[in-house]
């Protein structure tokens, strides 16, 4: 009996024991796989192509080509023609060309600079990743029409013309831009009357562009230089926002500030030129004033705050050796505050948004609801590429780590929302797939090509029939808090697409085109 007891007890003692070494194993191997995960390799050249991304990623180019104003250049849409011809002829300048921001004819500065730097970015980050599907000459020419346009548009140093139209005017007409007759009065920015975001934005613009070109075709790479270096001293010399010089504005492109419009374009010199006076100035002298530091926003074409840290996170993840202790700790900071922004987009992350469709898109404003999870999503692909370049393995979101494919999937989560993984089952890129909107929020694809309506065609616009022509490649402003989608072209909150928002998904099908590393310098 005594026997038999002290074998019982020892055996739950033996029990009890080996649990606790489990346990202990567990934690043990909790926290080593918490603290000191390992990196994953560094990817080589671009790999295998995922087709359903490279598929999309050709149609989403489109979209610029039919967005051209001016005299077309080896068009293949019929329905597009030569339109805006005399753009700027009041002034002497040629501003034939350019694209329209969205479905109607204007020519504002603002997006359209930011639809460019973006384009840039993109094609510096992932232009291997176009090339081997074929469509970085695409790029290239939708980025040029753009900066060709801008270098006439800055025909004096402290002179920037920032829209071309009257937008008052021009919603009042329903047209095609071929035919289209109306006054197109020009708008400039200059020393009475500031400008300082759009000029900023501008700058960044073509600072970004010469990046792109310098290989290319460095004649043009310089004068982009050039124009940028210029263009950001009149903006930070003469500082005042746009939308105030000019209050009609406010109802269609309003400037929330120009603070974030400085600091990227001073960014995105620093990468131009190495010069390190541009450092200086985003960390030193004027990050504590409009950096908003740890405090994670919504990249956009008026926001560029979160792209802003994204991008001098490069030179945090790469190396700047000639920075000084206070550059470098300004650095640390856009890092930390770009990690915020990552872990507010991350489900699984303690600090993300709850803002979120059942069908698990971020969902942020009924207006153009898509423009901020595709920006996020192409800042969460550079960022994870970013790691993956440098062996970061983790990021920490309030004692959670995170590794870049997390990022990655997050990103994957919302370009398949946008082709068609969705509870309509619509794909919101027009063009792609089986299901897509049939009446998009474009003048041009409503009206029969060769058709002269006059200012007065609005019976395409309240017509319930499909457009006659295909805005491909537009991204439309896409679905409800509650994943609906109403498909009417007077419904232009929902329907209406935008080169901005095709600017950013062009980045992101980019980078999920394939995996494969980002170069650690753009020069």
């Amino acid at each position: 009996m005594g026997a038999s007891k002290y074998t019982k007890g020892c055996t739950g003692w033996l029990i009890v024991a080996v649990v606790a070494v489990l346990v202990v194993a567990a934690v043990v191997l909790t926290i080593k796989q918490t603290h000191h995960r390992k990196a994953l390799p560094v990817p080589g050249p671009p790999g295998a192509i995922d087709h359903k991304y490279a598929s999309a990623l050709a149609v989403a180019l489109q979209f610029f080509q039919l967005q051209k104003s001016g005299k077309l250049v080896n068009n293949k849409f019929s329905w597009r023609g030569d339109s805006a011809l005399d753009d700027g002829k009041e002034a002497g300048l040629d501003l034939s060309k350019g694209m329209y921001d969205s479905g109607d004819h204007m020519k504002f500065g603002f997006p359209m600079a930011y639809t460019a730097t973006v384009l840039s970015w993109s094609i510096l980050e992932y232009g291997d990743q176009m090339s081997a599907v074929k469509l970085l000459e695409s790029a290239l020419d939708a980025l040029k029409w753009i900066t060709d346009y801008f270098i006439n548009a800055h025909p004096s140093d402290n002179v920037l013309y920032v829209q071309v139209g009257d937008p008052d005017i021009d919603h009042k007409c329903w047209e095609r831009p071929e035919t289209m007759i109306e006054k197109r009065p020009l708008t400039q920015v200059n020393k009475s009357i500031p400008g300082t975001d759009v000029a900023a934005e501008t700058a960044a613009a073509m600072a970004a562009a010469s990046l792109v070109f310098k290989t290319r075709n460095v004649t043009y790479s310089d004068l982009l230089l050039q124009h940028a270096e210029k263009l950001f001293t009149f903006a930070d010399s003469y500082r005042g926002s746009y939308s105030v010089s000019f209050p009609q504005v406010q109802k269609y492109y309003n400037s929330t500030g120009y603070g974030d419009e400085l600091l990227w374009a001073a960014s995105w010199l620093y990468h131009a030129t190495g010069d390190q006076t541009y450092l200086s100035y985003v960390t030193v002298q004027n990050g504590n004033a409009f950096a908003d530091w740890g405090r994670p926003t919504w990249f956009s074409w008026d926001d560029k705050r979160a792209g802003t840290q994204v991008l001098l996170s490069r030179v945090n993840f790469f190396g700047s050796s000639q920075s000084s202790n206070a550059e470098m700790k300004g650095l640390r900071l856009y890092r930390k505050t770009a990690e915020a922004v990552m872990c507010g987009l991350l489900p699984d992350s303690p600090t993300a948004t709850s803002s979120r469709t059942d069908g698990g898109l971020v969902w942020i404003d009924e207006w153009n609801a898509l423009q901020h999870p595709v920006a996020a999503s192409f800042l969460a692909v550079v960022y994870s590429d970013y790691m993956l370049t440098s062996r970061t393995p983790e990021i920490r979101c309030s004692g959670k780590s995170f590794t870049p494919t997390d990022l990655r999937n997050f990103a994957t989560s919302q370009a398949d929302y946008i082709l068609g993984n969705n509870p309509m089952k619509l794909s919101y890129l027009v063009g792609y797939g089986s299901s897509y909107p049939q009446q998009v929020h474009h003048r041009g694809a409503s009206i029969p090509a060769n058709l002269d309506t006059g200012c007065k065609g609005f019976k395409w616009l309240t017509s319930i029939a499909p457009n006659p022509n295909v805005a491909t490649g537009g991204l439309v402003g896409g679905p409800f808090k509650n994943d609906s989608f109403i498909d009417s072209r007077n419904n232009s909150m929902q329907t209406e697409p935008s080169t901005y928002n095709s600017a950013v998904l062009v980045g992101l099908l980019s980078g999920l085109v394939t995996t494969s590393s980002v170069a650690t310098s753009f020069t």
